[in-house]
């Protein structure tokens, strides 16, 4: 069932798009799974996989526990050459609101920074969320980060 989307609410959803870039943009790895319920789920995956149904993802998450795990790897297991992220995110589309849920889509571009190096582009798709309210807070209930191009760089370290 659709219900109305209040314009309070909508400016409360570009605002946790806004925190959600600036947070991640920033490389503040602490606070990316803030944004996130505990039974969350977040999944990169190829534009082709999810047209056609297919299961398979570059990363997929399937609770706030996890995204932590990433924190820490990123942190302190992943070896990789730094760089800053910066996105660029469409005004969300809402494509329904039921019992308090809100289903959203954004268009994305990551540009990619290496020290020394130009900005090149590094990943371009769409977001596919679901956003619930928990304990007064917007927070993603599902964030799907579909990825137009096939070919992915050789390893994807931060958040998309």
């Amino acid at each position: 069932m659709n219900q109305a989307l209040e314009p309070l609410v909508y400016t409360e959803l570009l605002q946790l798009y806004a925190e959600y870039t600036a947070t991640v943009d920033a490389g503040n790895w602490d606070g990316w799974p803030e944004f996130f319920t505990e039974d969350c789920v977040y999944k990169l995956q190829p534009r082709e996989n999810h047209e056609r149904g297919l299961p398979l993802a570059t990363l997929h998450f399937h609770s706030k526990g996890m995204l932590q795990d990433r924190v820490y790897g990123i942190r302190e297991t992943l070896f990789h050459d730094p760089y800053y992220q910066r996105h660029v995110v469409s005004l969300p589309r809402v494509l329904a609101v039921d019992r308090g849920r809100w289903f959203l889509e954004a268009n994305y571009a990551v540009f990619r920074t290496k020290l020394g190096e130009i900005s090149t582009v590094f990943n371009v798709g769409r977001y596919l969320d679901e956003v619930v309210r928990v304990d007064g807070a917007l927070k993603f209930a599902s964030r799907f980060c579909i990825y137009d191009s096939e070919m992915i760089p050789n390893a994807i370290i931060y958040p998309i």
